[in-house]
Protein backbone atom coordinates (compact mmCIF):
# COMPACT_ATOMS: atom_id res chain seq x y z
CA UNK A 1 0.00 0.00 0.00
CA UNK A 2 1.31 3.28 -1.04
CA UNK A 3 1.64 6.46 1.19
CA UNK A 4 1.33 9.92 0.02
CA UNK A 5 2.69 13.31 1.15
CA UNK A 6 1.14 16.57 0.28
CA UNK A 7 3.45 18.43 -1.85
CA UNK A 8 1.19 21.30 -2.30
CA UNK A 9 -1.78 23.10 -4.31
CA UNK A 10 -1.41 21.80 -7.89
CA UNK A 11 -2.66 26.46 -8.51
CA UNK A 12 0.08 27.25 -7.05
CA UNK A 13 2.31 25.55 -9.98
CA UNK A 14 1.48 28.26 -13.27
CA UNK A 15 0.40 26.26 -16.29
CA UNK A 16 3.25 25.24 -18.20
CA UNK A 17 5.44 25.49 -15.04
CA UNK A 18 7.52 23.56 -12.88
CA UNK A 19 8.49 23.63 -8.86
CA UNK A 20 10.90 21.79 -7.18
CA UNK A 21 10.62 19.76 -4.25
CA UNK A 22 14.15 18.58 -1.96
CA UNK A 23 14.00 15.29 -0.61
CA UNK A 24 16.60 13.01 0.86
CA UNK A 25 15.88 11.77 -3.10
CA UNK A 26 17.62 15.09 -4.43
CA UNK A 27 15.57 17.74 -6.65
CA UNK A 28 12.16 16.60 -7.87
CA UNK A 29 10.83 19.08 -10.68
CA UNK A 30 6.75 18.86 -10.35
CA UNK A 31 5.60 20.11 -13.23
CA UNK A 32 1.88 21.56 -14.44
CA UNK A 33 0.89 21.12 -18.33
CA UNK A 34 -1.39 23.18 -20.33
CA UNK A 35 -3.78 19.97 -19.72
CA UNK A 36 -3.67 20.53 -15.91
CA UNK A 37 -1.47 17.50 -15.51
CA UNK A 38 0.76 16.90 -13.06
CA UNK A 39 4.15 14.93 -13.64
CA UNK A 40 7.24 14.52 -11.19
CA UNK A 41 10.88 13.88 -12.97
CA UNK A 42 14.30 14.56 -11.31
CA UNK A 43 15.30 18.08 -11.62
CA UNK A 44 18.68 17.44 -13.95
CA UNK A 45 18.92 16.28 -16.97
CA UNK A 46 20.27 12.95 -18.36
CA UNK A 47 22.61 14.79 -20.69
CA UNK A 48 24.17 17.36 -18.50
CA UNK A 49 22.88 18.19 -15.45
CA UNK A 50 20.81 20.79 -16.57
CA UNK A 51 17.60 21.97 -14.48
CA UNK A 52 14.60 20.99 -16.08
CA UNK A 53 12.85 23.06 -13.67
CA UNK A 54 13.82 25.92 -15.47
CA UNK A 55 13.00 24.47 -19.16
CA UNK A 56 10.17 25.24 -21.50
CA UNK A 57 6.85 23.05 -20.80
CA UNK A 58 5.34 22.21 -24.03
CA UNK A 59 2.08 19.35 -24.36
CA UNK A 60 3.95 16.54 -22.19
CA UNK A 61 7.30 17.40 -22.61
CA UNK A 62 9.75 19.61 -21.23
CA UNK A 63 12.44 21.03 -23.28
CA UNK A 64 15.96 21.22 -21.13
CA UNK A 65 17.28 25.16 -21.10
CA UNK A 66 20.97 24.05 -21.54
CA UNK A 67 21.00 22.09 -24.91
CA UNK A 68 17.03 21.66 -25.56
CA UNK A 69 17.10 17.86 -24.55
CA UNK A 70 13.42 17.16 -25.11
CA UNK A 71 12.56 14.40 -21.87
CA UNK A 72 8.93 13.31 -21.80
CA UNK A 73 7.61 13.90 -18.44
CA UNK A 74 5.27 10.91 -18.39
CA UNK A 75 8.37 8.23 -19.08
CA UNK A 76 11.39 10.61 -18.39
CA UNK A 77 13.01 9.46 -21.96
CA UNK A 78 14.49 11.85 -23.93
CA UNK A 79 12.99 11.71 -27.42
CA UNK A 80 14.03 11.99 -30.66
CA UNK A 81 17.68 11.16 -31.40
CA UNK A 82 18.56 11.79 -28.15
CA UNK A 83 19.44 9.32 -25.62
CA UNK A 84 18.88 9.31 -21.70
CA UNK A 85 16.65 8.87 -19.55
CA UNK A 86 15.44 11.28 -16.30
CA UNK A 87 13.84 9.63 -13.29
CA UNK A 88 9.89 9.75 -13.01
CA UNK A 89 8.19 9.81 -9.85
CA UNK A 90 4.54 8.88 -8.94
CA UNK A 91 2.34 11.35 -7.87
CA UNK A 92 -1.57 12.35 -8.02
CA UNK A 93 -3.64 14.84 -7.72
CA UNK A 94 -6.68 14.67 -5.47
CA UNK A 95 -9.11 17.83 -4.47
CA UNK A 96 -6.57 20.21 -6.40
CA UNK A 97 -3.25 19.19 -3.78
CA UNK A 98 -0.58 17.19 -5.51
CA UNK A 99 0.43 13.94 -3.45
CA UNK A 100 3.57 12.53 -3.88
CA UNK A 101 4.61 8.84 -3.00
CA UNK A 102 6.31 8.51 0.25
CA UNK A 103 8.40 5.94 -1.27
CA UNK A 104 9.57 7.67 -4.67
CA UNK A 105 11.84 9.76 -1.61
CA UNK A 106 13.70 7.20 -0.78
CA UNK A 107 13.77 5.13 -4.70
CA UNK A 108 13.35 5.97 -7.98
CA UNK A 109 10.95 4.59 -10.49
CA UNK A 110 12.97 4.60 -14.03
Amino acid sequence: MSCYIDIGAIADIPLRGARVVKSAAGCIAVFRTAENEAFAVDDKCPHKGGPLSQGLVHDRSVTCPLHNWVIALDTGAAQGADEGKACTYPLKVENGRILLDCSALATTVA
